[in-house]
């Protein structure tokens, strides 16, 4: 594209020539001449940073007057610099239609505008919307539904009872619709409780690699719209997970918790069962919520967790232990002394 195309797309002001070719998008570092990149928001344009690309991104505070290299100020760097990541994306060509080497059991509904690669298996009375794209070793089971614009990636399994909206994006490995993990104990016997719900996920939900949900034991499971989970991530049986939340990698979320819209939980963080977490707060790294615990909406760390603030002073005293057992050790001997003199 020329430079002043893409001007125009992002609606950004060019300090260069317009007729610049540009064949790529590309980082700070590995720019090379053909390619544009972008400084962020928050850095500062009083030294652009050495770099070969051809054309830089900037925002109005960072656009700097006669810089060598040519500059495109908008409002927000970031933002654009997505939206070019979109348009220069190479795009995969999808047959649409169900492969030879695909099962597609009596009484499903598979769209003729669908792509079901071979050794996809879709079981009766599933369904498979429009423009939908299940890759090899897709599962699909009874009565499932799969909506419009889905990506599903090879060796995901999907199991009965589950309902995924549309434009969702499902990484490689991911089981949605498992058992819960749900046993009593009779007579020194773990007895299993059969789990006969389902799973519900709302639509622009991406689910990350080797991704576990499970079904509801009644009800559903339930995952909000817009929420984005990481890879690694469990989920058990009867959570709700609220809109546009984000779960980071190794995060586990324990049976009946409820998660409000927007919620953070960061990596390897856990929540107990029955844990209640309002809309807005966010979970730190390694964050531990103790079973049936409510959250008001706040930002937490520690575990078991405690309001960001008062952790990071606890973690201001736990530094100073060493230095703190020396002082009482120290004192402890002066009384010791003190005592001594004393009987003397």
């Amino acid at each position: 594209m020329k430079l002043g195309e893409i001007a125009a797309l992002l609606g950004g002001r060019l300090a260069g020539d317009p007729e610049c070719q540009i064949t790529g998008v590309s980082g700070l570092d590995t720019a090379g001449p053909g390619d544009i990149t972008f400084l962020s928001k928050k850095s500062s344009g009083e030294a652009l940073p050495e770099t070969r690309a051809s054309c830089i991104i900037v925002s109005p505070g960072a656009f700097t007057p006669g810089a060598q290299i040519f500059q495109m100020e908008v409002d927000d760097p970031q933002l654009s610099f997505i939206k070019l990541l979109a348009v220069f994306q190479k795009p995969l060509n999808h047959p649409r239609g169900i492969s030879q080497g695909a099962v597609v059991k009596e009484g499903s509904g598979v769209s003729a505008e669908a792509s079901l690669y071979p050794l996809c298996y879709v079981e009766e009375r599933a369904s498979v919307g429009r423009g939908s794209i299940l890759y090899p070793g897709v599962f699909v089971g009874k009565g499932s539904s799969i909506g419009e614009d889905c990506i599903i990636y090879p060796n995901v399994t999907i199991r009965e009872g589950v309902s995924i909206g549309n434009r969702v994006i499902i990484h490689a490995g991911s089981v949605v619709g498992s058992d819960g993990f749900g046993y009593t104990v009779r007579e020194g016997r773990h007895v299993k409780i059969p789990h006969i719900g389902g799973v519900t996920i709302g639509d622009d939900v991406e689910i990350g690699a080797c991704v576990t949900i499970d079904r509801a034991t009644t009800g559903q499971t339930e995952i909000g719209g817009g929420t984005k989970i990481d890879n690694l991530v469990q989920i058990a049986h009867n959570v709700k997970i609220g809109r546009g939340a984000l779960v980071v990698a190794q995060a586990g979320i324990a049976g009946s918790s409820a998660l409000g819209d927007y919620v953070v939980v960061a990596g390897q963080a856990g929540i107990a069962d029955h844990a209640r977490i309002e809309a807005g707060s966010i979970l730190g790294a390694n964050a531990g919520v103790m079973p049936n615990t409510e959250l008001k909406k706040g930002a937490y760390a520690g575990r078991p967790v405690q309001p960001h603030r008062e952790w990071l002073k606890s973690m201001a005293v736990l530094a100073k232990l060493p230095e703190l057992s020396k002082k009482v050790s120290a004192l402890e001997k002066k009384l010791l002394e003190l005592e001594k003199e004393g009987h003397q």
